[in-house]
């Protein structure tokens, strides 16, 4: 009985609000069809899964895709029906491997049937590997971001305060590190030439156009963040119309502008206390001057505006996550979501955001494998939780499908790091069999969405007068045969 209690609480308005449970559905939640943007969802499952899901709305997987590599961290469906994926390489737990979280190392192309049509390889032990993302350009070009590494040595002559440099490795995932992995852009042209780099390394210093090396975080940061991992790029976005490069920093929790012709880095936005000395710093219940924590995938929009993932990790205020839309003119919020409760919504590391086609944000909640839809207003129109746990589909998660706390902080099995929405009439689909193939959290699995309707109350059973007065009495039951039914209207 309280199971079922719980689960229908889950949506009794398509607002957003809050419950909390240790257990629940999985699969399709929600959907509103007539506000929903109509389409198919890409998504890959980050833990121990090789395959990427293209969904349709009601949850019924309409194509797969299968790598030799798991997610490394997500896929991309181009015009032309092909799949851009990065997966990650194997790495040995021994000195020179990269453990950092984000780790990857190639990039992949396949066609709609699965064939491997093109690949690049960024994976040298010790010196360079490919992290998090990448960009296919209008032009047939591939933007890679990769980590590259410095000796603590090179760090200090770089201008790195000798003091914050550590004195032996710090343990990552099981791997030693003991050099700067630095972030930097490749751009390959589709033969795999390098035509276009770019290296924070060369951007050093100090004020407005600069990187400060010496802007770290806090050791109780954990990991290598305040250390190694100095900057921790996530992001790597091109806007044709003005030639620029978009970046973003989960560290320095800014996103930026970089000219393509001259690298300079034009605008920064997120946290002014990382290179203006006048800012207020963040305090113990103050934000300070700094706008967002642990931010991902900074997205530009057709409006020039930018659409950014904000984690609200470490937020002194506030920890909660929220999608924000940036106009770069005046610096401002102009639009922003995020749920009434953080339990409801709330991914401590990654996550992403699309706008839609017809004005809706598709949010990516990493950590709980939580993929929805809001429209401008707020109101969530789509929620989907993915029911694959590392590799196997459940169809009800509970608390043993959660990380550790000492194997990955606040986070599911079935953790996705982005998703994208492609419209009914995207060219990838022209001629395209799009037929169900079944349900994406298999047979047994309930369709929530189906089942639950807006209004939902708990009832007693019905029965007829004659019937009640002669039924001798009964204790509720759990099995939900003798209990209130869920009765829509």
């Amino acid at each position: 009985m309280a199971l079922l209690l719980g689960i229908m609480l889950m949506g009794l308005s398509a607002q957003a609000f809050a419950y909390e449970a240790i257990t629940g559905p999985t699969g399709v939640l929600f959907y509103d069809r007539a506000k929903a943007y109509q389409g198919y969802t890409l998504f890959d499952p980050t833990v121990a899964s090789k395959t990427t899901y293209l969904i349709d709305m009601q949850g019924n997987i309409v194509h797969t895709w299968t790598s030799e590599y798991t997610a490394g961290l997500h896929s991309v469906l181009l015009p032309n029906g092909h799949l851009l994926r990065a997966g990650a390489v194997p790495k040995k737990a021994e000195e020179g491997y990269c453990g950092i979280g984000g780790a990857g190392g190639i990039i992949e192309e396949f066609d709609w049937d699965g064939n491997k049509v093109w690949e690049y390889k960024l994976f040298t032990k010790g010196k360079e590997i490919q992290h998090h993302t990448f960009c296919r350009m209008p032009n047939g070009n591939t933007m890679i971001l990769g980590w590259e590494t410095i000796s603590n040595r090179e760090a200090i002559k770089l201008g790195r305060n000798p003091v914050t440099v550590p004195r032996k490795p710090i343990m990552s995932k099981g791997i030693p590190t003991d050099k700067f992995w630095m972030d930097f852009v490749r751009e390959v042209n589709p033969e795999g030439k390098t035509v276009w780099e770019w290296h924070v390394t060369d951007h050093i210093g100090t004020g407005p156009k600069k990187l400060d090396f010496n802007y770290i975080l806090p050791e109780p940061m954990g990991g290598t963040y305040a250390n190694y991992d100095w900057s921790h790029f996530n992001t790597v976005n091109y806007i044709p119309e003005t030639d620029t490069v978009v970046l973003n920093s989960r560290n320095l929790s800014e996103f930026y502008f970089v000219n393509h012709k001259t690298g300079e880095i034009e605008y920064r936005w997120g946290n002014p206390s990382a290179w203006d000395t006048t800012a207020r710093k963040p305090g113990y219940w103050d934000d300070g001057s700094q706008k967002m924590f642990g931010n991902h995938c900074a997205t530009p929009l057709k409006n020039g505006h930018i659409l950014l993932f904000d984690n609200g990790s470490e937020r002194p205020q506030d920890r909660r996550s929220r999608a924000l839309e940036v106009d770069p003119k005046t610096g401002e919020i102009v639009w922003q979501f995020a749920t009434r409760h953080t339990n409801s919504f709330n991914s401590h590391r990654q996550g992403a955001v699309q706008r839609l086609a017809n004005g809706n944000t598709l949010i990516t909640s990493t950590h709980g494998g939580h993929i929805f839809e809001v429209t401008m207003d707020g109101q969530v129109v789509w929620e989907f939780i993915s029911p694959i746990f590392a590799g196997k589909i459940k169809a009800v998660v509970n608390n043993n499908d959660a990380f550790a706390p000492d194997a990955h902080l606040d986070a599911m099995t079935n953790m996705v790091h982005r998703a994208y929405r492609y419209g009914e009439d995207y060219p990838a689909f022209y001629g395209k069999s799009l037929t169900p193939q079944g349900y994406i959290g298999g047979d047994d699995c309930p369709r929530f969405f189906r089942d639950y309707h807006a209004g939902a109350v708990v009832a007693a059973p019905v029965q007829a007068p004659a019937a009640a007065a002669k039924a001798p009495a009964k204790a509720a039951s759990d099995d939900g045969g003798d209990g209130p039914a869920m009765v829509a209207y």
